[in-house]
């Protein structure tokens, strides 16, 4: 891509390269580690697919025409492309200061896909399907405290607070921190755990001297256990939180506390569980049952 040029107007080359400032200017504003590695990710593909070129030398219609290629060639869904979105514009907007590149392009429209929820008999049989007591204390923590697979594997021993029955969940989505339940089931698990394995900072510690279980292996472990449950469905870990949410609103619980549990930011965002919840779809008769049952009582 050239580094004899300068990595930022008025910046001289030796300060660093392009992904040393990109990492640099991230830093600064507190974005996560996955941000970073997502944006450092999706600017060497941009900047491949226009070698030789220096990205500076790129017009609206060159960025226009690449994210086209994502869509047409490479397949990206709509999260991918704004993802890739989003890296392309910190590059012009905050380290080029050239935010007439990226002028008037659209975003695609996220797909608006519900949810895939396990009913509380499959949520137990997945969990009885497992042996292992950390593999088993994992699982039941995420279902019964509503987390996010990264959020279990980088909790603490100390976030775990086992007389207020609550988790400290630190630097979660969007860099904020929250509490949740802590189910007394699941302290029971945790406790059996612990007198075996002896974890010394992250509650769950990772193999060969990692500092954390890894996300895969956590993913791994659901995997495993939903398939000797016999679940049909094509679910993932993260059904665990989905159905945390969708059981807690069928059991009336307010939507806006189920908000503060999941860390979301607007309420929108988990009214999305009502729309795979039984307690509400429950509610409707299907239009065919009740033409039926009208038909059966005017034969009598």
């Amino acid at each position: 891509m050239g580094e004899s040029k300068p990595a930022i107007s008025g910046m001289p080359a030796r300060s660093g390269t392009l992904f040393e400032v990109l990492r640099q200017e991230l830093k600064l504003r507190n974005y996560s580690h996955k941000t970073l590695t997502a944006y450092r990710s999706c600017l060497r593909s941009f900047i491949r697919y226009f070698s030789p070129r220096h990205p500076r030398e790129l017009s609206n219609e060159d960025i226009r025409e690449y994210l086209v290629y994502l869509i047409e060639e490479k397949h990206f869904t709509a999260g991918s492309i704004n993802q890739a979105f989003n890296a392309i514009r910190f590059l012009y907007v905050e380290l080029y200061r050239k935010p007439v590149v990226i002028d008037g392009i659209p975003r695609p429209l996220r797909d608006e896909k519900l949810p895939t929820v396990l009913s509380q008999d499959e949520v137990v049989k997945i969990l009885c399907a497992v042996r292992n007591v950390k593999h088993k204390a994992i699982l039941m923590l995420i279902y019964s405290a509503g987390l996010r697979v990264g959020e279990s594997v980088r909790l603490k021993l100390s976030d775990v607070d086992g007389e207020r029955m609550m988790i400290h969940v630190q630097g979660a989505k969007g860099r904020k921190d929250r509490y949740t339940l802590l189910s007394e089931a699941a302290l029971v698990q945790l406790r059996e755990y612990y007198k075996e394995y002896h974890p010394r900072e992250y509650l769950f510690e990772g193999a060969r001297g990692r500092k954390h279980l890894s996300e895969r292996s956590a993913e791994k472990v659901f995997c495993i256990a939903s398939k000797k449950a016999g679940i049909k469905k094509p679910v993932s870990i993260h059904a665990l939180r989905h159905s945390f949410a969708t059981h807690l609103l069928e059991a009336g619980v307010d939507i806006k506390y189920i908000q503060e549990l999941l860390g979301h930011s607007r309420v929108k965002t988990t009214e999305i569980y009502t729309h795979v919840s039984q307690k509400f779809l429950g509610k409707i008769t299907s239009p065919l049952d009740q033409a039926l049952q009208l038909r059966k009582r005017n034969t009598k």
